[in-house]
């Protein structure tokens, strides 16, 4: 009998250290890094060229079932968005084979820019992560808005994208001079 106790105590503890671990990998990170991209297809992004516009940049594995799952979703996203200055950045983690990641990509048809994470280098700048799919949707300022990990609700990222380019449009509109319509 003590020793169930012990093993049942045990796994609290571990539950418990993974929890605290979640939570605080999970609220660190408030600001985009100043990282930069190199996409598969050679371009150079930063994510200072991208500041003005909302953007999710997602983590992901060939690997990862969910990553795949959530794939088709994020395609239609970008379809539909990405004329109103809505960005996505795929992030193939370091471990993923870069022939398989080509590979994913063009029988997936995914358009938007997919960049190897070759070093690690761009998991460490986003609070080193780890599990895959995690994903940071970044507000037009720079500021992290959502951060995921695990598959995404679409309808709420959906929603949140919106209302992220509802205030871009309005905070432009602001910043146009008026036009004078003199006779």
């Amino acid at each position: 009998m003590k020793s169930i106790s012990s093993l049942i105590g045990g796994c609290c503890l571990v539950l418990l250290a993974l929890t605290t671990w979640l939570w605080l990998s999970h609220s660190n990170l408030t600001r985009a890094p100043e990282v930069s991209f190199k996409t598969i297809d050679g371009r150079q992004i930063t994510m200072a060229s991208l500041r003005g516009n909302p953007v999710l940049v997602t983590f992901w594995a060939t690997t990862c079932s969910g990553c795949v799952k959530e794939m088709p979703h994020l395609v239609n996203l970008y379809h539909e968005l990405r004329h109103s200055g809505f960005e996505i950045i795929g992030v193939a983690m370091a471990y993923d084979p870069p022939n398989q990641v080509v590979q994913m990509v063009e029988r997936r048809k995914i358009p938007y820019p997919i960049t190897l994470d070759i070093d690690g280098s761009l998991a460490r700048a986003f609070n080193h992560v780890t599990l895959t799919p995690t994903s940071f949707l970044v507000a037009p300022d720079g500021q992290i808005v959502q951060h995921e990990i695990g598959e995404m609700n679409i309808t709420v990222l959906e929603q949140k994208i919106q209302d992220l380019l509802s205030q871009k449009n309005l905070a432009d509109t602001r910043l146009k001079p008026l036009e004078s319509n003199t006779l």
